[in-house]
């Protein structure tokens, strides 16, 4: 059985460490590294886009750091119950063409008894930034 510490239900010390393993994974820019944090059958929604599974996270997450040069993130939580954690975040990164941007949003996570994330939903706004303009 996997298990992915810290597992619920979380207290505050625990959903802050959660938010920061999250953000670790992210910035990892590893596909692989951040699919494991959650479960095989993992339902997402990003933007507009309806991912499940594991195997479909790595194909997303691959494409996505294909496409999105430079990028670093952080997160931050703002709300946590026994087994969910609400996030908001913000990352910048680089396209193909040099231009750069952030993304703005939030997440709402909700896990399993082992710790793994079982959904992941995220309402996403971009912003083309100057270069000079980047904060991360």
């Amino acid at each position: 059985m996997e298990s992915r510490y810290p597992i619920p239900p979380f207290t505050i010390a625990t959903a802050i460490q959660k938010v920061q393993l999250a953000e670790d994974a992210w910035n990892s820019c590893d596909p692989v590294r951040v699919s494991l944090a959650y479960t095989v059958d993992t339902e997402w929604r990003n933007r507009s886009q309806f991912i499940n599974g594991r195997d479909e996270v790595i194909a997303f997450l691959t494409k996505k750091w294909e496409e999105e040069l430079n990028y670093k993130l952080k997160k931050e939580l703002w709300a946590f119950t026994e087994n969910r954690i609400a996030v908001r975040f913000e990352y910048e990164c680089q396209r193909k063409n040099g231009e750069w941007f952030r993304a703005y949003g939030n997440e709402n996570w909700e896990f399993d008894d082992n710790g793994l994330m079982k959904r992941r939903f995220a309402c996403i706004n971009d912003l083309t930034i100057k270069e000079e303009d980047r904060r991360l």
